[in-house]
């Protein structure tokens, strides 16, 4: 995949949500709510200030990040759904 955000936007993939609960119920794909959380696939050079200075991004490719339910535009790219969206719609950044 060659895609390349521009700006201060990112490219986040949806981690897959858990289709059992802790007791062991079965959710079934129609009432399972999408994920909020992602993976960075890939990031743009960052924002401009005022004055003109490049200010880098605060996430990284491959970092794992919280983002809201309806966050991000959707699209699809070699088959795969993927976010774009800016880096202000990410929540945190999920440390392990």
């Amino acid at each position: 995949m060659n895609l390349r955000p521009l700006h201060d936007r990112v490219i986040v993939k949806r981690l897959e949500q858990e289709t059992k609960t802790a007791s062991g119920i079965f959710i079934p794909d129609a009432a399972a709510e999408k994920p909020d959380q992602g993976e960075v696939l890939a990031v743009g050079n960052g924002k401009r200030n005022d004055r003109g200075d490049l200010i880098a991004l605060n996430v990284k490719v491959g970092d794992r990040v919280l983002f809201g339910k309806y966050s991000g535009q959707t699209v699809k790219i070699d088959g795969n759904e993927l976010l774009v969206m800016r880096e202000e719609d990410l929540f945190a950044v999920v440390e392990k």
